[in-house]
């Protein structure tokens, strides 16, 4: 789609129609962080004292993070590393994987990066819904205080809703998410100036020596501050991971002219009265509204921050299915909510896994103030591993060399070490939650890629050699009975094990006998020009090999509608698929420790059919099992 989008050079109109839908998707998460950022700084678990040269220090180094790190190094170079105008930490990987395809140690080492960056996007997308929703319902203590107790429930209430109706998709309210941000974000500049006409002063903090003499100034309370900091930046990574959606110019657009003034004149508003009013800090967002409008900008909030979920639950479905094609985690359900938009798409594993992860947080934490600790660690991790395979891709895909991108990324690097460094002295107040979500989603990845490695490799040992056996067969052939047999194969030069089996068991063959290999491949998409490779092999066995990118949608019976140009045709009441369907049974002293061989083995038992998984008919299907040992 994005392509496409490049490809024709949108007008004018058409430009803001895809960056108002931008606005809705893309920005929501940053978004809405003036909810709880300032706040964060001098009212969180670690506040600074409210002086004047703290406030203009703290405002300066929001802005010139948003400038470095979302302007420059999002906006200006990571969205230009795209795979064929997909963005996003797993297209990232792809794109790396490609260059270092017969380097088997840098493989390995990207592999294992990108997995790691890759877990902490789900310690993110956990963190994200609930810090979200609940700055926004709490934004009734300010009106009412009263009304302390409700805060909770009704955010768990507010999150349920919005987890219930992922099943039904969002290409409805998706219609509404780009207008009703665009309000928010009038509010934010709105609210912003009204503050900053009070104190136009602040506006000096736009000048770095502010930010470079609170630094100096105050060492070990300035790596505090940084630490909320980085919580201006949170959902930078969306640009990238949305970017195949909408394409990098609408994106850009929207950013610089809209979002990046309109959260400045935000900060800069809140930094303006809590000049003016310190005792604002509790809560400077809200008390930045006029009172008539506080309860309106309630409601405007919680939207706005359900809105921000739902990009990142959306992000959680898509990211998790590009894993799947990539072999990194399991097969799962994966259902289409929308007949127009192939990338709308509900996972029911992924979606009530979050669901349970964002309560248990809510209930846990109780409030956006302790939840800041455990949202930034997650978000400086995931930009850390970005900006180092970012670092890959420019000194060997776009052969800038080492020098060349080392100078450049380690600008990046620098300024996202420290918020990482200030990030840690967070983990005692909950940092450690997205750190160990994030160990056990790698542990779990890594696990599953090893495993199939290693089952491949046990199958392998057993594997006959397909002309060898084709040679054999014709010397001595067994009775050929009507229709086609479609046999799944993993390695197109080896005899599927099904195929052996049901020679051992049922002694017959089809008349046609077609052996099947699916291939997917480290780019998005694969054209349906190169779907299909056919090719004829003797006695009427033939060879298909169908070829899927990481973010096509796999669907057997219809790629093989394909092969007809090359003079294979099928009938579907004439074909029946078999698959093998493997029982492992773990061992010690296998290459995989034993207590990883049993969780493999629990993921492999649990993992959605073949059948669903490519969309093979389920009475057309034949499996027969064998013991593999681990």
């Amino acid at each position: 789609m994005s392509s496409q989008i490049n490809a024709i050079q949108p007008s004018g109109k058409q430009l803001a129609a895809i960056a108002l839908a931008a606005l809705g998707v893309v920005y929501g998460d940053i978004g809405t962080s003036p909810l709880y950022a300032m706040k964060e700084v001098f009212a969180g678990n670690h506040p600074i004292p409210v002086t004047e040269a703290n406030i203009f220090g703290s405002l300066s180094l929001f802005f010139w993070a948003l400038i470095i790190v979302v302007s420059v190094k999002y906006v200006s170079f990571i969205m230009r590393a795209d795979n064929r105008g997909e963005g996003g930490i797993m297209a990232l990987i792809a794109l790396a994987l490609h260059e270092a395809e017969h380097k088997p140690k840098q493989a390995k080492a990207i592999m294992i990066v990108g997995i790691l960056g890759a877990a902490m996007f789900y310690g993110d997308g956990m963190v994200t819904p609930a810090i979200s929703v609940l700055s926004a319902v709490e934004g009734l203590e300010v009106g009412a205080p009263a009304l302390h107790p409700f805060v909770i429930p009704i955010t768990l209430v507010v999150l349920f809703l919005l987890f219930l109706v992922q099943k039904s998709g969002t290409a409805v309210v998706g219609a509404f998410f780009g207008p009703v941000m665009l309000v928010w974000f009038s509010a934010l500049a709105v609210l912003g100036v009204i503050n900053i006409a009070e104190q136009p002063a602040i506006l000096h903090a736009l000048n770095p020596l502010y930010g470079i003499e609170f630094l100096l100034a105050n060492k070990a309370m300035a790596l505090l501050a940084m630490g909320n900091v980085v919580l201006a930046v949170t959902g930078a990574e969306a640009l990238y991971a949305d970017m195949g959606h909408f394409g990098r110019k609408p994106i850009s657009r929207a950013w610089f002219a809209f979002v990046l003034p309109a959260l400045v004149l935000n900060y800069f508003g809140q930094g303006a009265l809590i000049l003016g009013n310190p005792e604002a800090a509790d809560n400077p967002f809200y008390r930045a509204a006029p009172e008539w409008a506080l309860y309106p900008l309630i409601g405007l909030a919680t939207v706005a921050t359900v809105i921000a979920s739902q990009a990142v639950i959306s992000g959680a479905f898509s990211v998790t299915r590009q894993a799947m094609q990539l072999g990194f985690v399991p097969r799962m359900e994966v259902q289409h909510t929308s007949e127009k938009e192939q990338g709308q798409i509900y996972l029911p594993a992924v979606n009530w896994g979050l669901m349970v992860a964002v309560m248990i947080l809510v209930l846990g934490f109780k409030s956006s103030n302790n939840l800041a600790a455990a949202y930034g660690i997650a978000v400086t991790g995931d930009m850390v591993i970005t900006s180092i395979l970012a670092c890959y891709v420019v000194a060997k895909v776009w052969r800038w060399g080492w020098l060349k991108a080392a100078l450049l990324f380690s600008c990046f690097l620098a300024v996202e070490l420290i918020f990482l460094a200030a990030n840690i002295l967070k983990i005692p107040d909950g940092g450690w939650f997205p750190l160990v979500a994030g160990v056990g989603v790698f542990v779990l990845m890594t696990t599953w890629k090893r495993g199939r490695q290693l089952l491949a490799e046990r199958l392998k040992g057993e594997r006959l050699e397909l002309m060898m056996f084709l040679e054999s067969l014709s010397a001595s052939m067994p009775t050929r009975v009507e229709g086609t047999a479609v046999f799944l194969n993993a390695d197109p030069t080896g005899v599927p094990h099904a195929l052996l089996h049901n020679l051992m068991h049922n002694k017959v063959l089809h008349e046609r006998v077609v052996l099947l290999s699916v291939q997917f491949y480290d780019v998005p998409y694969v054209p349906d020009i190169d779907r299909v490779e056919v090719r004829p092999l003797r006695d009427n066995f033939w060879s298909v090999v169908i070829q899927y990118g990481f973010k096509d949608e796999p669907n057997i019976p219809e790629a093989l509608g394909l092969c007809a140009d090359a003079g294979l045709e099928f009938n579907s009441l004439d074909t029946s698929y078999f698959i093998g369907r493997e029982t492992l049974i773990p061992r010690l002293g296998s290459e995989l420790a034993f207590w990883r061989e049993k969780i493999f083995v629990a993921m492999f038992r649990n993992a959605s059919p073949a059948t669903a998984f490519f969309k093979i008919p389920s009475n057309r299907v034949v499996e027969l099992g064998t013991q593999v040992v681990l």
